[in-house]
């Protein structure tokens, strides 16, 4: 279903390395133009892994953006060639060193569907074992924490989990 707006250009795009910025043109139903800038950036995963143990499998990593360090769901970028689902067990893999032994997906969202084209993928990992030590990409710096799942409420009330992805994830 439309509402009226249509875009009428695209914009050049300025690519960043993890992501793509444009300024598209858009028209409402009036026929008013409005400049509007659109983020072009893969796919993204979330992983909810449990451990055998009853245990969350979280990482804690320095977020450029608040220039502070949140703990949150491993996860990542889809690399081209790559489902959601392979990427997010390549993800906990690396991120955490952790196998899981089986996937349910909880499905994706929009992150920021004004700014974004790209979705969120989210899976829970069944019955996580740590079977190798973290292989971390150039730029990362994760530490991985195993919490109690009946920590999890209180750690959200708390601020301590507070990344907006997670949240909407839980």
């Amino acid at each position: 279903m439309s509402t009226g707006w249509r875009t009428l250009r695209r914009g050049d795009e300025r690519d960043l390395t993890i992501l793509r910025i444009r300024e598209d043109v858009v028209a409402d139903p009036a026929g008013r133009e409005h400049p509007r800038v659109i983020i072009s950036a893969p796919d993204w995963v979330h992983v909810l892994a449990l451990t055998v143990d009853g245990e969350v499998v979280l990482v804690r990593q320095f977020r450029a953006g608040i220039h502070a360090d949140t703990l949150e769901f491993p996860g990542g970028m889809v690399d081209p060639g790559e489902t959601p689902a392979q990427a997010a067990a390549r993800e906990l893999r690396e991120e955490t060193g952790h196998v899981a032994a089986r996937w349910t997906s909880l499905g994706a969202c929009y992150p920021n569907p004004a700014l974004q084209e790209n979705r969120l993928h989210t899976f829970v990992a069944h019955d996580c074992r740590k079977t190798a030590e973290p292989r971390l990409d150039p730029g990362e710096d994760v530490r991985v924490e195993l919490v109690p799942a009946t920590s999890l409420r209180s750690r959200v009330a708390g601020g301590e989990i507070g990344h907006g992805l997670v949240l909407a994830s839980l």
